[in-house]
C-alpha cells in the first residue's frame, strides 16, 4: 500500500471514533492492525443507546459491524476495485447488557481468494459472518455481511 493511502486511511480510522453515527451510539474503534487487515470495536452500554428494556439497541449492535469488511478489501485490494456493501442479516442470540466487542480480520490469503475470484469473473460477493460479543466471550449476535467487489475495468470490457 503507498504510504499516501496508509496516511489517508490512518485519519479515516482515527476520524471514525467521532463520526456522530458512532459518537452518540458509544461505539469506538478500539484496535485496528498497522495494515487495516483487522478492526476491534467497542460498544459501551449507556443511558443513549439503551432500548426500552435497558439493554442495547439493536442498530447499535448493527452500527458496530457495518463497515469494517467493506473498510478492509478497500485498502487491500487499492485503487482497481470497487468495494460496497451489499446486504447484512442479524441474529441476535441475547440481550446486550454491558459493553460488547466486534472483530473483523481477513488473512492475506482470503484478500487473494476475493481478488482472484473478482479478477476471473469481473464482480463477486462476498459473505462475511460476524459475532458480537460481550467482556465475557458471551454470544450477543452474530451477522452475515455481503460485500460486492468489482473490478473499475469490469464493464469497460
Amino acid at each position: 500500500m503507498e504510504k499516501s493511502n496508509q496516511i489517508k486511511f490512518r485519519r479515516l480510522i482515527r476520524s471514525i471514533n467521532f463520526y456522530p453515527p458512532y459518537l452518540f451510539a458509544g461505539i469506538k474503534v478500539v484496535e485496528f492492525a498497522p495494515d487495516f487487515s483487522m478492526f476491534r470495536t467497542r460498544l459501551k452500554l449507556t443511558w443513549y443507546n439503551r432500548n426500552l428494556l435497558g439493554t442495547a439497541f439493536g442498530g447499535s449492535l448493527y452500527s458496530m459491524c457495518d463497515p469494517f469488511f467493506m473498510f478492509i478489501l478497500m485498502i487491500q485490494l487499492g485503487n482497481e476495485y470497487i468495494v460496497w456493501d451489499k446486504y447484512a442479516a442479524i441474529d441476535f442470540q441475547k440481550p446486550g447488557k454491558g459493553t460488547v466487542f466486534a472483530e473483523f480480520k481477513l488473512s492475506p490469503s482470503q484478500v487473494q481468494e476475493i481478488k482472484k475470484e473478482v479478477d476471473e469473473k469481473g464482480k463477486y460477493v462476498v459473505e462475511f459472518p460476524c459475532e458480537v460479543r460481550d467482556k465475557d466471550g458471551v454470544l450477543i449476535a452474530s451477522l452475515k455481511k455481503g460485500v460486492y467487489v468489482r473490478r473499475k475495468d469490469f464493464r469497460k470490457s
